[in-house]
């Protein structure tokens, strides 16, 4: 039993696989897998650019937290000669904060940094691909098209083509059924001839037709006798007859 319904599975992959085959059409399954690499190339691009993004907002931060640098450095020095080390402490306590926060943020650049130079490798090398794989489609699908109208062709003149076929079997069939009626219509001639089958058509019926026979006959046997009176009557002139 299993092994029944595993031949059964079988033979229904293999036919829908065979249906399938016969709809696909490879120039649009070239031009669909096309597509995709566009699509995978542009989320690259997009993934490259927040990278970019991300970074060059972070470097925006930098240089704000570097003035405020410059700022405190200055408040401290400014403290110092107006004997308020207090201030001047407290100046250089957000100074040393800060500088703190710009090593973490040169770590992040530096980071973003590395993902953007990959992701330029990486979309560099897939748009090499890219476009290698559009110029052999183009070539894939020409040849496609090319083998297609040479088939194409070559069943239209030999015949073997599924529309040519039918139009042969048209004409069979209408060959058949007039050299069918034609032997009909022939049967039909004799039987009327022979008088098996009766001329519906015929005006009268079966004595006027006898009586229109015999008329036809007595007019032959008239003729006739008057043939032979006629040539009776120059039986003493033979040769002239003859002549």
């Amino acid at each position: 039993m299993a092994g029944l319904i595993s031949r059964a599975s079988a033979i229904t992959k293999a036919k829908v696989s065979k249906l399938l085959d016969r709809a696909e059409d490879p120039g649009e399954t070239l031009d669909y897998s096309y597509e995709k690499q566009l699509e995978l190339l542009q989320n690259v691009k997009r993934g490259l650019a927040d990278v970019v993004t991300a970074k060059k907002r972070l470097q925006l931060q930098q240089t704000q937290l570097e003035q405020s640098v410059v700022k405190l450095d200055g408040q401290a020095h400014q403290a110092v000669a107006a004997n308020r080390e207090d201030l001047a402490r407290t100046a250089l306590e957000r100074k040393s904060a800060i500088q703190q926060q710009l090593q973490g943020l040169d770590a992040q650049v530096q980071q973003l940094q590395a993902q953007q130079d990959k992701l330029v490798a990486s979309q560099e090398q897939l748009q090499a691909k890219v476009e290698a794989f559009r110029s052999q489609k183009e070539v894939i699908k020409a040849q496609y098209s090319a083998a297609e109208a040479q088939v194409k062709i070559g069943e239209a003149a030999t015949g073997i083509g599924e529309q040519m076929a039918d139009t042969g079997l048209a004409i069979q069939r209408a060959k058949d059924k007039t050299e069918q009626m034609q032997a009909r219509a022939g049967a039909m001639d004799e039987l009327i001839d022979s008088g098996a089958l009766e001329d519906v058509t015929a005006t009268g019926d079966d004595i006027d037709r006898q009586l229109a026979a015999l008329s036809s006959q007595t007019q032959v046997d008239d003729e006739l006798a008057k043939i032979k009176a006629e040539v009776g009557k120059g039986d003493d002139k033979p040769k002239e007859l003859s002549s």
